[in-house]
């Protein structure tokens, strides 16, 4: 694959030897330097890596494209999802690391998810915050293989927590380890879902 399409304006701090490696993904409107700050307080030895999304929406950065709220070009996702599957790829083969988190908020989340749905060997670890999955995923018995902490607020009016269980009971079903984190708001982030990512990164 050219680079070209694999390739994206990104964050990068180099980490330890044998240290994990973690990718962050920003929401909408986001850029590379919303979570990467956070991943290395988070997990000082660490490798950071943390793209830009490359759909522009009304001039915000977006990992693909939507028709509406909630409403996906699924196309765009598919490619897309293909697209940053071989950045991963790359950046997992120059780190040599072994285990390899995700960590994506609202947006971000949906773009690791589709990447863990489709590529279930690529992130050990998964933290999807506030994510919002609002198609029927095809079964994907690979994802027994990693672990999960998905965070959400109970009156999210743009990820709305029916979904968000659906998601959960999904994964379940696919025999992941899956871990919650709820906090009573909306889509905001909040101190809670913090502490709930260090104790599963711990």
């Amino acid at each position: 694959m050219s680079q070209l399409l694999t390739e994206y304006i990104h964050a990068e701090t180099k980490g330890a030897a044998g240290a994990p490696l973690v990718f962050t993904f920003h929401g909408t409107g986001g850029d590379e330097t919303q979570f990467h700050g956070l991943a290395r307080q988070l997990m000082p030895d660490a490798h950071v890596v943390s793209p830009r999304g490359d759909v522009s929406e009304h001039g915000m950065a977006r990992f693909f494209r939507r028709t509406g709220e909630g409403v996906y070009d699924m196309d765009d996702l598919a490619a897309r999802t293909d697209k940053m599957t071989a950045f991963v790829r790359s950046k997992i083969s120059e780190t040599g690391a072994s285990r390899v988190i995700a960590l994506g908020y609202s947006n971000g989340a949906n773009i690791a998810t589709a990447v863990a749905f489709k590529h279930p060997e690529v992130f050990t670890d998964v933290i999807a915050m506030h994510p919002l999955i609002p198609w029927q995923p095809d079964p994907q018995p690979g994802l027994a293989q990693s672990r999960w902490l998905v965070t959400a607020g109970e009156t999210d009016p743009i990820c709305p927590a029916p979904l968000t269980r659906d998601l959960l009971a999904f994964l379940r079903d696919q025999g992941s380890d899956v871990h919650e984190h709820w906090h009573p708001g909306g889509h905001e982030l909040v101190q809670s879902e913090l502490t709930a990512i260090q104790a599963f990164l711990r």
